[in-house]
């Protein structure tokens, strides 16, 4: 019920209206909690009566430990809980295992310090981090045995603050994020002499202390690749008492910093961070934290957050729905992550990821395309177009610094996964009109790596480009992942060719809408699949439709099989048209789960997640299926889309769980628009198809001083099924709507039955 006076609406404070509205347990909860220590439950939100949900502050409904009871084996998001400004420089999490980029297990309720973290994924590990310890007494600097407990029930956790109560030192601990900093503070009750310990990776940089000037600085230059040679992150630490002793411990893969009181019962230490320099961190921590109390540093980032979350609002008496939404759009505004800082002067620039320069203008990192580009980018589309086009232009300028796009930033080149899906960001904003980004230098580098060899092995390129533009499609002879490769080539041809039709350049068009084509290349019309074929045009085989890998990606052909947004009327049309199309949805849907390892050699986790669920071969838990429900409606039955993605949302989500990898925001966004009520089948369309909305009601408040109402009027508690649609007034048809229909300003209402309307 946060009202923001940016986006044209009446701003007013929440308390006063609970009050007014005759709400004051709410009011009094919100107070309580707001101003007592550390002792909520993450679950123990504070609720207004019932049927008044709506009147709670949405970010009371974040829970950030959502996905993070994962494993390598067994992912339920491989997530980690984090503190931190949307889309913020650095990550604040919880640490319970230095051993591991698995490194937080919330059942493990033991924790090794507070962790600035810039992990997009446990795959790729982290890089920079350091990790930050209030103690009391002396324990040893070894992260298992200066390890203790944490009290998740005297604990609260939300995006703008982590309050932790821990046992064995006696103290109530906070940590406060902003956009490339935080403050931690610790409260001692013990009596013991209070301590802060600081623990950087490797110990191959001096941890410098100044006495003077209170301040510790540091660099953490640890990484596993994706930078240049000359990365570090520089760490300014400002402790805000004079300390009575310093020690450095050198341990085996370790440095420690331990800052000494002989008395008092407080610690409070502010902590930068830059990418440039120690003169970087210094100015970031007088633009973020100075002499701020922990009051107004935590007041500005709980802003930051409304700031997004204010302008889409949800009416629900379902705690559960309300709990998981909120959650979702928390985790899609994580990353990717701001990479840019204020030089003196105010202006932007940053530590090019991609040239090891400092250079002017806006970067951000850790983003891969192949997994967001199918809801994030057009969920960013729709309710942030403006930050959406700022991260664009942070894509083109590292094409700019680097000569290429990046196939999967993270932070900067890095081969990772199939494909060039930054075709698919950029051909989106084009068809919807994005602007605000430089459209002609993008195409510049997208008509390049799709006409020229580059490295992908490297970061950089089509694997298999030499292939494809010779057969039309790539072999299995020359590339392992080959049926993937051809299919998002083709794609990501579609998708070029809509910024060359943004430009006017109609003959490049034609030409990338031709080679959209070429995914007819590897169709078998006789097994209705897509397949991997030798450069001599024979099949592979023998052809094994359950079989992982080669020649498809962290799937087999049963997830793979409608790897044509693009063209989805002429697949089905391959296929045999709607029925048949129908018949190959619900059988996939309705197989066992089995699995063959393929390449693979053993069982990965995405394979365990598709087999652990009551969906077939429908595999929820990775990106390549996220489209499929959708295909239903395309095919004429909307009501087996309508089944269905209620279905996915209501048993494979939920507060605590994703069905697989959250993978920086694409799993939350295919739930978040699934709320909404449509999906975009194929991105680089200006067009969503439709599904069923989630919510009786929900608001977004859209750029212009648009608002867009998205209504479900359901005749009774099991009503999934639309039986009719409403835009502004008039019957609208099934199965699609535009892209321009909503974000011009609209009501659309939903009219819900029990059974489907045949």
């Amino acid at each position: 019920m946060y009202k923001s006076q940016e986006a044209g609406r009446t701003s007013f404070d929440r308390r006063t209206f609970l009050k007014s509205s005759g709400l004051a347990i709410a009011a009094a909860a919100l107070e309580t909690k707001s101003e007592a220590s550390p002792s909520a439950s993450q679950s123990n939100l504070p609720l207004s009566p019932a049927g008044s949900q709506a009147a709670q502050d949405p970010l009371d409904f974040v829970n950030v430990l959502q996905g993070t009871a994962s494993t390598r084996v067994f992912s339920r998001g491989n997530t980690l809980p984090i503190a931190a400004a949307p889309f913020g420089m650095a990550h604040w999490t919880i640490q319970s295992d230095s051993n591991t980029d698995w490194m937080f297990q919330p059942n493990e309720r033991r924790l090794q310090g507070l962790r600035c973290t810039h992990q997009l994924s446990p795959w790729l590990s982290d890089y920079g981090e350091a990790v930050f310890l209030p103690v009391c007494g002396d324990p040893d600097p070894d992260p298992s045995l200066r390890s203790c407990s944490w009290l998740p029930e005297r604990s609260t956790l939300r995006p703008y603050s982590f309050r932790l109560s821990l046992p064995r030192y006696q103290a109530d601990v906070e940590m406060i994020p902003t956009e490339r900093s935080a403050l931690i503070s610790a409260r001692f009750s013990s009596g013991g002499p209070p301590a802060f310990m600081i623990d950087v990776p490797r110990n191959d940089d001096a941890i410098q202390c100044d006495a003077a000037t209170r301040t510790i600085r540091f660099r953490s230059s640890n990484n596993e690749g994706g930078v240049p040679p000359n990365f570090a992150t520089y760490y300014m630490v400002r402790l805000d008492r004079s300390w009575d002793a310093t020690e450095i411990r050198n341990l085996p893969d370790r440095r420690v910093a331990i800052v000494r009181y002989a008395g008092g019962d407080s610690v409070v230490a502010r902590i930068a961070t830059s990418f440039i320099s120690y003169e970087q961190a210094e100015r970031n921590l007088q633009c973020e934290l100075t002499t701020k109390s922990a009051d107004q540093i935590r007041a500005e980032t709980a802003a930051s957050w409304h700031k997004y979350f204010d302008q889409i609002e949800v009416e629900s008496d379902d705690l559960a729905q309300l709990r998981t939404f909120y959650s979702c759009l928390y985790r899609a505004l994580l990353f990717p992550r701001i990479w840019h800082e204020p030089d003196g002067a105010g202006k932007l620039h940053h530590f090019s990821p991609y040239n090891g320069k400092v250079v002017p203008g806006v970067m951000y990192a850790d983003h891969g395309y192949w997994d967001t580009y199918r809801a994030w980018y057009p969920f960013m589309s729709i309710l942030y177009p403006e930050k959406l086009a700022e991260i664009l232009q942070a894509w083109v300028n590292a094409y700019t610094e680097g000569g290429w796009l990046p196939q999967f930033p993270a932070p900067g080149y890095r081969a990772c996964m199939t494909g060039s899906l930054i075709d698919s960001v950029f051909g989106d904003a084009a068809a919807k009109g994005i602007r605000g980004f430089d459209l002609a230098t993008a195409y510049e580098g997208l008509r390049k790596h799709a006409t020229q060899p580059g490295a992908p092995d490297r970061g950089y390129g089509r694997r298999g480009i030499e292939d494809y533009l010779r057969l039309g499609y790539v072999s299995v002879d020359h590339v392992e992942q080959s049926v993937a490769e051809t299919a998002d080539a083709a794609y990501g041809d579609f998708c070029i060719a809509q910024v060359a039709k943004a430009l006017g350049r109609d003959r490049d068009s034609d030409m990338f809408l031709t080679r959209s084509r070429n995914w007819r290349n590897v169709f078998d019309a006789g097994s209705g699949f897509l397949r991997g074929k030798h450069a001599d045009g024979t099949w592979l085989e023998p052809f094994d439709e359950f079989a992982w890998g080669s020649p498809y990606v962290e799937g087999s052909a049963w997830q793979h099989r409608w790897d044509v947004p693009q063209d989805i009327p002429g697949l089905i049309t391959a296929m045999g048209g709607n029925e048949r199309a129908v018949v190959h949805l619900e059988r996939m849907l309705s197989l066992s789960p089995i699995f063959h390892v393929g390449v693979y050699g053993q069982e990965i986790h995405e394979m365990s997640e598709m087999a652990a669920v009551n969906f077939g071969q429908y595999a929820q838990s990775n990106q390549p299926v996220h489209h499929l429900l959708y295909i239903f409606a395309l095919a004429g039955r909307p009501d087996r889309t309508q089944y269905w993605v209620r279905r996915v949302m209501s048993e494979l989500y939920g507060p605590e769980k994703f069905p697989g990898d959250e993978d920086t925001g694409s799993m939350a966004a295919w739930f978040l628009l699934g709320a909404l009520g449509f999906y975009p089948v194929c991105p680089g369309k200006a067009e969503y198809v439709l599904g069923v909305p989630l919510f009786r009601r929900t608001t977004l408040h859209l750029p212009g001083a648009k608002t867009t109402v998205i209504e479900a009027h359901a005749e009774g508690p099991s009503a999934v099924y639309v039986s009719k649609l409403v835009l502004n007034g008039s019957a609208c048809a099934l199965p699609t709507i535009s892209h321009h229909q909503i974000v011009g300003g609209a009501t659309l209402t939903f009219h819900l039955q029990e059974s489907p309307a045949l």
